[in-house]
Parts: C-alpha cells; sequence; structure tokens
C-alpha cells in the first residue's frame, strides 16, 4: 500500500466551511416529523401576539429526491388556514407556495423574496422551509469555537461564516455557531447589506428527541426593528410515515379549507 493511501485511511478529512455546511444540511432529522409550534411576536414596545402552527417534514428519497416541508397555521382565527409549502430540489431552484385563505390563492415565493419576513415574523421564509445550499459560500471562521447552553453547559463548536451569492440580497451574510457533536445551528449573527449586526438567533432549549437532536425554544431578534419572535416546540414525532401526497398543491389549499 503506498504511503499517499495509507494516509488518506489514517487522516480525517480536512475541515473546511463547506464540510461544516454540508453536515449540517445533513445530520439526521428522521424520514419524516410531524410537529406543533408556538409562535410568540413581540412588538418594540414589548407587547405580544401567539400563533400556532403544526409543521410537517419529509426527507427527500431516490423517488422524490427532495425534502418536502408544509407548515398551516391554525391560531389565531384572521390567520387560521394560511399555508406554506417547500419542494426542495436537488439540481434547481427550491419552489415555494404561500396559500392565503382570505384570498382563496396560492402565491409563488420567489427566491428572491426567501430572506423577506414569514408572515410578519423576524423568521425569514427560508429560516422555515431551509436555504438552498449552493446559494451560499463557507468559510470556516474557526474550528476551536464554544457555545454555552442556556443552562450553562459549554459545548466545543464552529463558527462558520454563510456569503449570500446573490448580490442585492437582503442578507448577504450569517455567522453561525454550530455545535460540534450534533451540527445544530445553535447560534447567529445575521447581518444586512450595510453590515450591520441587524438580526440575532439564539437556542434556548436543546434536547434529544427519539435520539434526533431537536430546537426546542428559539429566539429571533432584530436590533433595528426591536422585535423579536420566539419558537417552542409543543409536541414532535420523528419518523410517522408520511405519505407525499400531504406535500402537494393540493394538500396545501384542501387542509387549509
Amino acid at each position: 500500500m503506498s504511503l499517499i493511501l495509507l494516509l488518506a485511511l489514517v487522516l480525517p478529512p480536512a475541515v473546511t466551511g463547506d464540510w461544516v455546511a454540508r453536515h449540517v444540511q445533513d445530520r439526521d432529522t428522521g424520514r419524516d416529523s410531524r410537529a406543533t409550534l408556538q409562535l410568540t411576536l413581540y412588538d418594540r414596545h414589548g407587547r405580544a401576539r401567539e400563533r400556532t402552527l403544526t409543521l410537517l417534514s419529509k426527507r427527500g428519497t431516490g423517488e422524490q429526491p427532495g425534502d418536502r416541508i408544509l407548515t398551516r397555521f391554525s391560531y389565531p382565527d384572521d390567520i387560521k388556514g394560511t399555508s406554506f409549502l417547500v419542494w426542495e430540489h436537488a439540481d434547481s431552484e427550491d419552489e415555494r407556495f404561500l396559500y392565503l385563505p382570505s384570498l382563496g390563492r396560492v402565491r409563488r415565493i420567489a427566491g428572491s423574496e426567501a430572506q423577506e419576513s414569514f408572515v410578519g415574523t423576524d423568521f425569514s421564509y427560508e429560516d422555515i422551509g431551509g436555504r438552498e445550499f449552493d446559494d451560499y459560500t463557507y468559510t470556516l471562521l474557526d474550528e476551536h469555537a464554544s457555545w454555552r447552553s442556556p443552562e450553562g453547559k459549554v459545548y466545543p463548536a464552529y463558527r462558520l461564516e454563510s456569503k449570500r451569492k446573490q448580490p442585492n440580497a437582503k442578507y448577504p451574510r450569517v455567522v453561525s455557531i454550530i455545535t460540534k457533536d450534533t451540527f445544530v445551528v445553535v447560534a447567529a449573527d445575521v447581518l444586512n447589506r450595510r453590515n450591520e449586526q441587524e438580526k440575532t438567533y439564539a437556542v434556548k432549549r436543546l434536547a434529544s428527541v427519539q435520539d434526533i437532536w431537536t430546537v426546542l425554544e428559539a429566539e429571533m431578534s432584530n436590533r433595528l426593528e426591536r422585535t423579536r419572535t420566539t419558537l417552542a416546540i409543543q409536541k414532535i414525532e420523528y419518523n410517522v410515515g408520511l405519505k407525499d401526497e400531504a406535500f402537494s398543491r393540493r394538500a396545501l389549499e384542501a387542509g387549509a379549507r
């Protein structure tokens, strides 16, 4: 056996930004999942509004290679039935659809709108529906970073910079903290076109559910608008056996009705 081949077998792969980002994307999230979430929106005066929604997700398979995500609001009445569907594609732009029951129609969310507010919250459409891996370039800023959990435990982590390839992106740069043992994004600074830290993401509770690391509570705050949105998972189940039909445009509208 040659020395080069022997070294290739012994030495670990080089840790790069792309390597970390790919592990974040490919980490185990089950074959599918069904969750009930509560969003709480706080305005600049601290006044709160609550929203409840369900979130269905399904990993891509050989027959259907792209992941699927469907969210549907159930509370309050003025937003009940509003639904958001994502079809991810491995070799083309993801498709996003928003169903507004007040208008009785489906609106396609263009890729240029992916960083816009998700139904009035501080989260964006791509925060909820996932980012396209190839829309960003990745740089590993620190291989020896750390993250202190709300409970005070310190975890080894990576610090990763993600830059949007789209030149006029609303948020061209994100700097994330990713735990090494779980590859979960646990904190992030979201910078705008003026290179200001406009939004901050923070995980408040991380736990293993059915042996899958799950963000149970998180917060996205906007420093410039002085608003914030908290997300709390009330219930989640993995590997429940969801079918592709649950993520069709027909299901998007029928479930809302």
